[in-house]
C-alpha cells in the first residue's frame, strides 16, 4: 500500500476537557499517514488519480472552525473519519500533538481508521 504523509502541520482548535482550555485556541501539530493505491497517478502523472494532499492540507487548516472537542482522542477520529469519506482513502492514522504539560515537551493521541469494507 502507498502513502502520503503529512508530517507536523500547525494547526489552532479548541480542544481541552475544562470548559477555560477550550476557550481559546490551542496550538496543535497534526500528522496524517494516508494510504491509499497510487499506482494509476503515478502511470498517469494524473492528479485527480491520487490524494490532493494540498487539498488535505487546507481541509485539516480549516477543521476546527466553528468546533470544539474536549479530548484530542475525539479529534483524531472525527478528522480520520473525514478524510476517509472525502478523500476515498484506503487508510488514515493521524497523530495530534498537544502542548499543555510544561513538564513534558507535548501529549499525543494516534488513531488509525480504515474504509470499511463494500461487500
Amino acid at each position: 500500500m502507498d502513502r502520503i504523509t503529512i508530517s507536523d502541520l500547525s494547526v489552532n482548535y479548541r480542544v481541552g476537557v475544562p470548559d477555560e482550555e477550550r476557550a481559546k485556541l490551542q496550538p496543535l501539530l497534526i500528522t496524517v499517514e494516508i494510504k491509499s493505491d497510487f499506482a494509476a497517478a503515478a502511470e498517469s502523472d494524473e492528479l485527480a488519480l491520487t490524494i490532493d494532499y494540498f487539498a488535505v492540507t487546507q481541509r485539516l487548516l480549516h477543521f476546527g472552525a466553528g468546533h470544539e472537542w474536549k479530548l484530542i482522542e475525539k479529534l483524531a477520529v472525527d478528522m480520520a473519519k473525514m478524510i476517509l469519506t472525502e478523500f476515498h482513502a484506503f487508510e488514515v492514522s493521524v497523530k495530534i500533538k498537544k502542548f499543555i504539560m510544561p513538564e513534558a515537551r507535548y501529549v499525543s493521541v494516534e488513531v488509525t481508521r480504515q474504509r470499511p469494507s463494500s461487500h
